[in-house]
């Protein structure tokens, strides 16, 4: 899994039916530190996460394991929202 903050929201006038009824997010991966790490991207949303909440999200075709649909062409899934990070110095 990986760190990302959420930076927005994605509206689709139309979208693949497997995806109907999923909120798309528009997520800033992180590092540890909560540092921008990379591009953002668009990640199917299954916990109801809003706009500035640190997530834990997943890519490839674990994301789609997310979705109740499981067989549906998403890439990136959040599977859940993050209370805090303690990362140890010096690992």
């Amino acid at each position: 899994m990986k760190l990302g903050r959420v930076i927005g929201t994605v509206v689709c006038s139309q979208k693949e039916g497997s995806l109907e009824g999923i909120k798309l997010m528009l997520v800033q991966p992180l590092t540890e530190e909560l540092k921008k790490s990379g591009e953002p991207l668009i990640a199917c949303d299954t916990v109801q996460a809003g706009e500035g909440d640190v997530v834990i999200y997943e890519g490839g075709r674990e994301a789609a394991l997310a979705l109740e649909n499981w067989f549906n062409p998403s890439d990136a899934a959040i599977m859940g929202i993050v209370d805090s990070v303690d990362a140890a110095k010096g690992l």
